[in-house]
């Protein structure tokens, strides 16, 4: 195995080791400082496939046991993996959406195509009311994106209004005549999506200047988030950082996307049937999120170097080729132990930059890319990146730890990646370790040194599978979840742990 250094202020630093050993973790507990947002760990519900029609809501008539609509077994295991916040309408389908056709009694909603997904029909019985609803039933935060795309400021002030306010006004009464009469309580509101693609293919300049427009007349909004980069579109940053930073009042965080798939885009590749290359090759498109975080956050910190708005990655996950079968436009895909990686690292990466990103929400929540659940009928399973998020949330509002990590490279023909991928927080006197092996067939020993903490006791939880292709299926008993882990008692402030390829784990000490 190769060696490498990278060194990163803050961040965990990669350096060399003596070939003898193989991962070695410093923690610096007595400078853990920085916050955790639990919206680091948000999620993202688009109308779009079986996400909220057969996801999320039962079908008409359906004989599956729910709360007004709503499936119980989703609501229950979402609630257990503790969710605390949720974006919804869009993606783009917002950018095509007007809430009015989203309120009022269900059989006077007009209906729409989803031009976007699949070209079906949208019968807008899934609106405001029940988004809100539905956040209530599960415990999140909701997090609404207005439609600049083919909306209107007016539109989008007055969506605000019905949402937010309780003076008596047009809207305030609307909103009461349907039934709701105080204002939910919601802080976050994006101002459009991917606006320099299908939310208008807008230059960086053009929707500086609208979304100032937007974000004027959007009163009521505590925490305004601009529609951000395309990727690693740099020059976008830019234009809206310098266009808004004499009127910081207007955005309080900027949202990027990015999705992992192992090849190119028109040929992603199944998300089933893969070898180890191109789980090699899907692990190491993930760590890039580090560097799009880096460059990002260089560029903000020229504007707001005291890091007041926060990078909102609010759409981010593996993207593959559909299941065969399935609408195109569904955008239906299996979730295997490799994607319980992906999630796995791009967590701790969000964790390591806790400074500077503040939300991040995995597209999408049901039946949908990278999603935490499956339906099918009256059958749901859960995947492996659902156990991911319901090991990881022992972060949620705890003090992340800075870290030095010294491991060995992954070497797959001439690309290398790290081997160990990390983060650490202190919660409640718990210090909470979460370890991604991305070696498809090497185990690793790893020491860590706490510095400012002794630890008595210490657990661990594993998620792994026989194979880096296993994934849990309908009517099949599962092959890949949360289960417990054995870890030596810690001698002082040090703790050795053997930890298994192709897996993630935590270990918490007390």
């Amino acid at each position: 195995m190769n060696m490498k250094r990278i060194s990163i202020a803050f961040l965990p630093t990669l350096a060399l080791l003596p070939l003898s050993a193989q991962t070695k973790i410093t923690l610096q507990a007595d400078q853990a400082k920085e916050r955790i947002n639990p919206e680091i760990y948000g999620h993202f519900a688009e109308h779009l496939g079986r996400l909220i029609y057969g996801g999320i809501l039962v079908e008409p008539g359906s004989q599956i046991d729910n709360i007004r609509g709503f499936r119980t077994d989703v609501i229950g295991a979402l609630r257990d993996m503790k969710v605390p916040i949720l974006r919804w309408p869009g993606g783009c389908f917002a950018d095509t959406y007007n809430w009015r056709d989203g309120i009022g009694p269900k059989q006077n909603r007009p209906s729409i195509v989803n031009i976007h997904w699949g070209g079906v029909t949208e019968d807008n019985s899934f609106g405001t009311h029940e988004f809100f609803d539905f956040c209530e039933l599960i415990g999140a935060e909701p997090y609404v994106n207005l439609n600049v795309g083919s909306g209107t400021v007016r539109e989008a002030a007055q969506w605000v209004e019905y949402i937010t306010s309780n003076n008596p006004s047009p809207m305030t009464n609307l909103r009461k005549e349907n039934g709701r009469d105080k204002p939910w309580d919601i802080k976050y509101f994006c101002i459009g999506n991917e606006n320099w693609g299908c939310g208008g293919h807008m230059t960086p300049e053009y929707y500086a200047d609208l979304y100032r427009n937007y974000a004027t007349y959007c009163g009521g909004v505590k925490y305004k988030i601009a529609g951000g980069p395309n990727v690693d579109d740099y020059r976008w940053t830019e234009v809206l950082m310098n266009k808004t930073q004499h009127h910081k009042f207007l955005m309080q965080g900027l949202s990027l996307h990015y999705y992992t798939f192992p090849g190119r885009w028109e040929d992603k590749g199944s998300s089933i049937v893969f070898d180890e290359q191109s789980w090699h090759q899907t692990l190491r498109h993930t760590l890039r999120m580090q560097e799009l975080i880096s460059k990002h956050g260089e560029i903000m910190d020229k504007y707001d170097p005291k890091k007041q708005i926060g990078l909102i990655v609010d759409e981010w996950g593996t993207w593959y080729d559909v299941m065969p079968g399935t609408n195109p436009g569904f955008l239906y895909q299996q979730n295997t132990l490799r994607d319980a990686l992906v999630a796995g690292i791009n967590l701790n990466i969000f964790n390591n930059n806790a400074d500077r990103v503040k939300m991040a929400n995995i597209a999408q929540m049901v039946n949908v890319l990278q999603a935490v659940i499956l339906t099918q009928g009256d059958e749901m399973i859960l995947t492996p990146t659902y156990y991911v998020f319901k090991m990881y949330n022992v972060h949620h509002g705890a003090t992340l730890i800075p870290m030095n990590i010294q491991t060995q490279d992954y070497v797959m023909g001439d690309q290398k990646i790290p081997m160990v991928n990390a983060s650490a927080s202190i919660k409640d006197k718990t210090v909470s370790v979460t370890l991604c092996n991305l070696h498809a067939s090497q185990s690793t020993k790893v020491e860590i040194d706490v510095t400012g903490f002794e630890g008595k006791t210490a657990t661990g939880q594993i998620i792994t599978g026989e194979k880096i292709t296993d994934y849990n299926d309908f009517g099949k008993p599962e092959m890949v979840g949360l289960k417990a882990f054995n870890v030596a008692k810690p001698k002082g402030n040090k703790l050795t742990v053997e930890i298994p390829a192709k897996s993630v784990v935590l270990v918490q000490m007390k």
